[in-house]
């Protein structure tokens, strides 16, 4: 079978599927496992050269609206009759039945089962290893700096953080991410904000310190980097997301 990949999390799906070698395509924002380096690139993931995807002869391209916008491309692919499977993830428990749905596709269910089951325990057993807290630890993450940009309840990162015994600061709002204000922030006293900045080459925690933000992780010092690789990309790498945020729950704070 020949695929196209048009996100990164889609990507690594078909990796830890074990059907890299069926990729003939993928988007220029794709970056693991390395071997996806030798690829052909179609476009950045929101200006896709459909006519390149085309080329490739596709039985079957990978889209996902876990990016914004990439509606416009999914139109594009049904005008041409291009086949695609497009994934719109929002729960931990989306993400679960996407692995699902693309295993399926592929003729892979039995490996689809196993990759699940493979997150599921590596999530377990970073629970496992956190302390029992007075209070679940309330966690922000920051998708972007200017506009201060984070998860809100409509966004794996709530189910991920669950799963490891805290909460999403922004589990009350009714959206994948928004931009915030100060006052917003301030309201909902993170302890912990993560520094996951989507396509940024560096990440700053000392952004977000000079703030000067009221709030218990400003206070205490409490604002890590987390690739957003590991927490912003809906597929299998979120398991090793959680073990990496476990790692920085296990110094929270809390007041």
């Amino acid at each position: 079978m020949r695929l196209v990949s048009l996100a990164c999390s889609n990507t690594e799906i078909v990796w830890a599927l074990g059907a890299l070698d069926w990729l003939v395509g993928v988007d220029d924002h794709s970056d693991f496992p390395p071997e996806v380096a030798r690829l052909p690139r179609v476009g950045p993931d929101l200006a896709v050269d459909l006519d390149r995807v085309e080329a490739l002869r596709p039985d079957l391209v990978l889209a996902s609206l876990s990016v914004p916008g990439m509606e416009r491309v999914v139109e594009g692919l049904r005008a041409r009759g291009i086949p695609h499977l497009v994934l719109d993830p929002e729960t931990l428990e989306d993400v679960y039945s996407n692995i699902r749905q693309v295993a399926r596709a592929l003729g892979l269910e039995a490996r689809g089962e196993e990759v699940v089951r493979g997150m599921q325990q590596r999530l377990a057993q970073a629970r496992a290893g956190l302390p029992s807290w007075p209070r679940p630890p309330r966690v922000m993450v920051e998708w972007w700096p200017r506009p201060v940009i984070a998860a809100g309840g409509q966004s794996w990162v709530t189910g991920l953080l669950l799963a490891l015994g805290a909460e999403n600061a922004f589990a009350h709002l009714p959206h994948r991410s928004r931009p915030l204000t100060p006052e917003e922030v301030e309201t909902a006293r993170p302890d912990v904000i993560l520094v996951s900045w989507c396509g940024a080459r560096r990440l700053r925690p000392e952004v977000v310190l000079r703030r000067g933000l009221g709030v218990p992780a400003v206070r205490w010092g409490q604002v890590y980097p987390l690739e957003e690789a590991y927490l912003g990309r809906p597929g299998p790498r979120l398991a090793e997301g959680a073990e990496r945020l476990a790692g920085i729950l296990k110094r929270v704070r809390l007041e």
